[in-house]
């Protein structure tokens, strides 16, 4: 509780009775999780930093990656080009998501939890955007999925993604060690799958395709690339200490960051490469696409079931956040409800990307569900850095925020999107800048940039370079 006179107050909010519950045990604690926003004991923590990589191999290596690697063809970028500009944005949204994850073991609390301590109370704006991107992404995942159950049972697509969406959704339910357990064993199944889809479409298709856009044009085709991996990868920042708050507070941070952030960038750069190359097969029609490389029979239908349950490996991650996402907003749900809840509204997102033209739709919502999070990870690397200083962990349920500050946050938040208006490009917002540029979209810079000096110039011109503990 605040003191009498004092600006500052504590994050109650995350240590109601609804916020905790059941938690796993150890590894292999199969149970359901109930437990929900409230940070995780010291002494009920377990794992290594291992685990990392396949929580965050597997859920990328899905259609969702391979359909954003054809939009470099689609651009005009060709096979190198476009396969250098996916790198380069993957590793720049990896090493964001990297860094995130160390937060986990030394607070025992999630992504959007953890915001708090920079947000205060405002955080509510922030983790309702989170909750409605998450939605969102179940939905750009669950699109292939139901369309390769559908493909594969013969039934209407919308019973695909009913099967998809239920499966996740029961998954969900269960948690972080079921999570986990589902990760690591999709690791294995989907890179074997997806090497063997790799030496068939090598073995029977031109994949080395030419760039078709030049000058200005190819340029810009380039950046605009480079920021469409970038969101994909970024995206996962508000998901990062979800999956590692129950590691012990005194594991190798270094291993932390490097198992997150080289899971991440591996699976990208491995599923987004097979995009670009079979970019005119799989295009507009994945499913049937990807089951014409396997040369159809059994085969065929072996890749379809797995790219079903490869949508329900990433899907699943953004139920179990988004289920937190919606707790750290204020709604008193149990965290199992509240997963179901995030599955039942991308149904009908996923029937509306699938109405129309897809390549234009699925591009928008990439890049418009995530255009907030650099200045919302810049806000809170900010207040991070300045109170972690001389410290290892910290309690977020106990730690103080300045009402100016979480005040502060919420309008360098909302600043920092509107000065990165201009510089984007989507069907719905065409900035000036970028149509100037030839469709460029530097939009996720221009907005981490903004809230760095804003937030930065905040902190330092008012003194509030230290938290008062």
């Amino acid at each position: 509780m605040a003191q009498r006179g004092s600006s500052q107050v504590r994050s109650a909010a995350l240590t109601g009775p609804v916020f905790t519950g059941h938690r796993p045990s150890g590894a292999g604690d199969l149970s359901v999780e109930t437990h929900g926003i409230a940070p995780i004991p010291t002494d009920q923590r377990y794992g290594g930093p291992g685990r990392l990589f396949t929580v965050w191999f597997a859920p990328q290596v899905n259609m969702t990656g391979v359909f954003t690697g054809t939009l470099a063809i689609a651009l005009g970028l060709g096979f190198w080009l476009g396969l250098l500009a996916m790198v380069i944005g993957t590793l720049l949204g990896s090493l964001v998501v990297g860094y995130l994850s160390t937060w986990g073991p030394r607070t025992g609390a999630g992504q959007l939890p953890n915001a708090r301590m920079a947000f205060g109370g405002t955080v509510v704006v922030p983790a309702a955007l989170q909750w409605i991107s998450s939605i969102a992404w179940d939905a750009l995942v669950g699109l292939f999925g139901g369309e390769a159950l559908s493909v594969l049972l013969g039934i209407p697509f919308w019973a695909g993604v009913l099967i998809v969406l239920g499966v996740q959704g029961v998954v969900g339910v269960f948690g972080y060690e079921v999570i986990h357990r589902l990760q690591a064993v999709l690791t294995v199944v989907l890179f074997v799958t997806f090497v063997v889809f790799t030496v068939k479409l090598i073995g029977g298709h031109e994949i080395a395709a030419p760039a078709t856009a030049a000058g200005p044009d190819l340029v810009a085709a380039f950046v605009l690339e480079v920021t469409i991996a970038f969101s994909l990868a970024v995206s996962w920042a508000t998901y990062a200490a979800d999956f590692s708050r129950y590691l012990p507070a005194d594991v190798s941070r270094a291993k932390v960051f490097a198992f997150t952030a080289s899971g991440l960038l591996l699976a990208y750069a491995f599923v987004q490469g097979i995009g670009i190359a079979a970019a005119e097969l799989v295009g507009e029609q994945t499913a049937e696409g990807v089951r014409s490389v396997m040369g159809g029979g059994v085969l065929g239908a072996v890749a379809l079931l797995v790219i079903a349950i490869a949508s329900i490996g990433s899907g699943v991650m953004n139920d179990y956040s988004g289920s937190l996402a919606l707790q750290t907003v204020g709604v008193r749900v149990r965290r199992p409800v509240s997963a179901v809840i995030v599955t039942v509204l991308a149904f009908a997102l996923i029937l509306w990307l699938h109405a129309a033209d897809t390549a234009q739709r699925f591009t928008d919502v990439l890049l418009l569900v995530s255009y907030w999070i650099p200045a919302f990870v810049v806000v809170l690397v900010i207040d991070w850095r300045i109170r972690m200083a001389g410290r290892d962990t910290v309690d977020p349920a106990q730690e103080p925020t300045d009402r100016r500050d979480a005040v502060a946050a919420l309008i360098v938040f909302g600043l920092a999107y509107v000065i990165a208006v201009p510089f984007m490009n989507t069907t719905l917002i065409q900035g000036p800048i970028a149509t100037a540029w030839h469709g460029a979209d530097i939009a996720y810079f221009v907005n981490a940039a903004a809230a760095a000096v804003l937030y930065g110039g905040y902190r330092i011109v008012t003194g509030r370079g230290a938290v008062v503990r």
